[in-house]
This record gives structure tokens, sequence and C-alpha cells, in this order.
């Protein structure tokens, strides 16, 4: 059995996976090179019965949704690092989780031995983006106030919904960062 919807993206059995494939395929939409988004996750059967205009704006209206209809937050602030950033956020209660999608460059694990030694933040950025190995990614993590995680990463050069890797492990220190948001 193919996991391809007839519509193109994977099909997932989670409705958190079917979360993040839904947003990795909207910044998909937007193309490259943009700035990082973070969504507010919210139980769609709740959005229904308690905003039903507002779910039907989102496209949530339907019983085909999936359990969670992400939400696209106001736009992050710039210059702001990512980590201090998520360090200022606090969700309501209504949230059952969050999201986030940034773009970064990634080396295969092959690399890691030649990372030259003593290099500060910005020199080793530098140093990833001149190395004829890397990769350009985009990596849409969601976690759950119950702890649940996914993410899905998407190569730039295999741009394809049928090509988007997931799993709940693959980007463990940003997943982390999202779960503080929820701590009280």
């Amino acid at each position: 059995m193919s996991n391809v919807s007839p519509s193109g993206p994977p099909m997932a059995a989670s409705p958190l996976t079917r979360a993040v494939l839904e947003i990795d395929e909207y910044a998909s939409g937007l193309g490259w090179d943009r700035p990082a988004r973070l969504f507010a996750l919210v139980d769609t059967a709740k959005l229904r019965r308690q905003e039903p205009k507002l779910a039907a704006q989102l496209g949530a209206g339907g019983a085909d949704t999936t359990t969670y209809t992400p939400i696209e937050q106001e736009e992050l602030p710039a210059g702001k690092p990512l980590d201090e950033f998520l360090g200022t956020i606090a969700w309501p209660d209504a949230v059952a989780g969050c999201a986030l999608t940034v773009e970064r460059l990634m080396l295969p694990p092959s690399a890691e031995a030649a990372v030259p030694k003593g290099l500060n933040e910005a020199g080793l950025a530098k140093w990833v983006a001149s190395h004829p190995d890397r990769q350009e990614v985009r990596m849409t993590v969601a976690v759950l106030r119950d702890g649940a995680r996914e993410a899905a990463i998407r190569l730039r050069e295999k741009d394809t919904p049928t090509e988007v890797l997931t799993g709940p492990d693959l980007v463990p220190g940003l997943a982390d960062a999202l779960a503080a948001t929820f701590a009280s």
C-alpha cells in the first residue's frame, strides 16, 4: 500500500504526525528562504464546538480534518535568538501543543570529526555554510502538552511531499525547547 494520498502528501497514522505534515506542506507552498514560523496546535473537535466560525475559516469544519488544527502565530521577532524567544512563550490552556518550522544547514555525521576546534557560534555557522557536504533542510517540529513529539525534515534538494522524513526523535533539542514552553 502506498504511503501517498491521492493529493500528494504522505498519509500518517498519528494525528500529531498529520499536523506536522500539514504544516510542512504549508511551509513548502511558501517556498524556501523563509523565517521560522510558530504554530499553536488546538484540538479540532473542541475548536469546532467552541468556535465554529473560526474553525470554518481555518478549514477545520469537516469531519475529515486532523485531530489538531495548526494556527499560525505572529511573526517571530527578527534578530532575537530562537532559544531566547521560545523562553518567553506561555500558552493558554486551550492550546494542546505547538509546532515550529525552521530552515537550517545540516552536515552528515561524517563531517563531525572535521569541525575545527575553538570556533564560536558565528565561526561555526560560516564553516558549515562553506562545507561541500552541507544540506539545506526545513525542519517542522511539534510537541503536545502530554509530551508527545513529532518532526518532519525536508531536504531542499529533494523538495517533494514523498521525500519528507518523519519521526519523534529527529530534532530532540528543538523538541525540548518547544516542550519547555508548556512548563509551569
